[in-house]
């Protein structure tokens, strides 16, 4: 679904309590990139952002996100237990990166952080957990014809985590809920994953699981 449609999302909803009839997790995952808005390199500096820029980012990141929620939580404040995952980034937590050029995502993000923080608070009351994970430094659709571009460009580039390293979090995530004791917290995959033996963000690069297999 397109998140910033509310038929959309609303369809969505519909589909998901017909075929399940309930729901016990949610990963906020669907977001806008700063390469969907500025192709193919992703980078502007701020003063050189439109307002409507910023609009149409904050219309999927931030608000086409709160629409899912408010969704997609009826069931699980019904049933008393549930779990939320914001999949937002570490730059979003402080200026990881500041010559990145990378707004207005990052400050998008950073919205959806701090409302994860707050949202724990609301809804712990009704025993639903929610978290924000930070992926890292993560590959995702475009991201070759992205990097290939910044090469043009002569700006350096490196091999990225694939996806699939968020999985054990996200999974462990979602089978909790707000009694674990677990809420409200900015949670990295990369230190998930070496603290719980899986291995450093090398390991899961698409080099580092072709090695393993």
């Amino acid at each position: 679904m397109n998140i910033a449609d509310d038929a959309q999302v609303d369809a969505a909803y519909a589909a998901t309590l017909d075929r399940f009839g309930t729901v016990d997790a949610l990963v906020n995952n669907a977001a806008m990139r700063s390469r969907n808005l500025f192709p193919p390199t992703g980078r502007r500096t701020i003063l050189e952002t439109a307002d409507s820029d910023w609009r149409r980012m904050f219309d999927v990141n931030v608000f086409g996100t709160l629409q899912v929620i408010r969704r997609f939580i009826q069931p699980m404040q019904q049933a008393g237990h549930g779990s939320i995952i914001n999949i937002s980034t570490s730059g979003s937590w402080v200026a990881l990166r500041p010559d990145s050029m990378e707004q207005p995502y990052m400050a998008s993000k950073a919205a959806l952080t701090n409302l994860t923080f707050y949202l724990a608070t609301e809804v712990k009351k009704d025993n639903i957990a929610a978290n924000v994970v930070f992926p890292g430094h993560t590959a995702s659709t475009g991201t070759e014809e992205q990097d290939a571009a910044r090469q043009a460009r002569g700006m350096s580039v490196r091999e990225r985590v694939q996806p699939v390293h968020i999985v054990p979090v996200v999974l462990f995530l979602a089978g909790i809920d707000a009694s674990y004791g677990l809420t409200g917290k900015a949670i990295s995959a990369t230190e998930w994953n070496l603290l719980h033996g899986l291995g450093d963000e090398e390991r899961w690069t698409r080099s580092g699981l072709a090695a393993l297999r």
